[in-house]
């Protein structure tokens, strides 16, 4: 039995992340040392820190990742890719080019006979009125259309240069810490989701950038992923456990 693993948020492309191409070989070169013990890999969202696909267009760069993934899915690993808020404009091109299956919601699925809710995490319950606002502006069609009017090098870098603003104006580029069991939004959604979908044993998120392995029941965990800009950390499960892990160069324990 193979194994699966999790991970999210490597915002690749950020102009605030200093170490930005160290950053990609790393989380290409852990791809590589998994890719024999995979069955599948699931990437839960903002792999990149702006990402928009126009007809005929796609952003310069990420040869390495794009490459990686392709490799895997050429060898039969499922990688699945869940869209978060900074690349939710993905059309068909990482399906098609790289071959992997794309989830634009939240999933739940059976994975060796548990049963997981995977999500990227953003606008789950979250009360903020700006974001949400936000949140449903970028999911406009008509919206969409009108940026894809403008030429690549002016959205492109448009959208760049707004997610790198939208991160450094948090105190020191970083989200904030855990709040706590009862204020840490995507715990209080998930517990409020297990009281009508009680069988769900694994919540899985993106998003907060924390790492976090939380019981919420005897049967049933939520897990945050951090990510992949400091604390290089992913989760995997080998049918039986489930664990949260650093990435280490040069080294994979599971």
């Amino acid at each position: 039995m193979k194994n699966i693993y999790f991970l999210s948020d490597a915002h690749l492309g950020s102009r605030a992340i200093a170490h930005s191409r160290t950053q990609e070989r790393r989380l290409v070169n852990f791809l590589d040392q998994i890719k024999d013990k995979a069955a599948a890999v699931y990437l839960l969202g903002d792999m990149f820190d702006f990402w928009y696909e126009f007809k005929t267009v796609v952003p310069k760069g990420y040869t390495r990742f794009l490459g990686k993934l392709s490799e895997l899915t050429d060898r039969g690993v499922e990688v699945h890719y869940f869209t978060g808020n900074h690349d939710l404009w993905c059309g068909d091109y990482l399906e098609k080019e790289c071959g992997v299956v794309l989830h634009r919601a939240p999933l739940t699925c059976e994975i060796y006979g548990k049963l997981f809710y995977l999500a990227h995490g953003d606008g789950l319950g979250d009360p903020d009125k700006k974001f949400k606002l936000l949140r449903t502006l970028f999911h406009s069609h008509t919206l969409q259309c009108l940026f894809s009017a403008l030429h690549p090098r002016w959205s492109v870098e448009l959208g760049l240069t707004w997610a790198k603003h939208s991160r450094m104006k948090r105190a020191g580029g970083k989200e904030p810490d855990y709040m706590g069991e009862d204020r840490e939004h995507l715990v209080l959604y998930s517990k409020e989701y297990l009281k009508l979908h009680p069988d769900i044993n694994f919540f899985i998120y993106g998003h907060r950038h924390i790492e976090l392995d939380l019981m919420l029941n005897r049967n049933t965990r939520v897990l945050i992923l951090g990510d992949w800009i400091t604390t290089f950390t992913y989760a995997v499960y080998d049918g039986e456990h489930i664990f949260l892990e650093n990435y280490v160069e040069g080294e994979t324990r599971l």
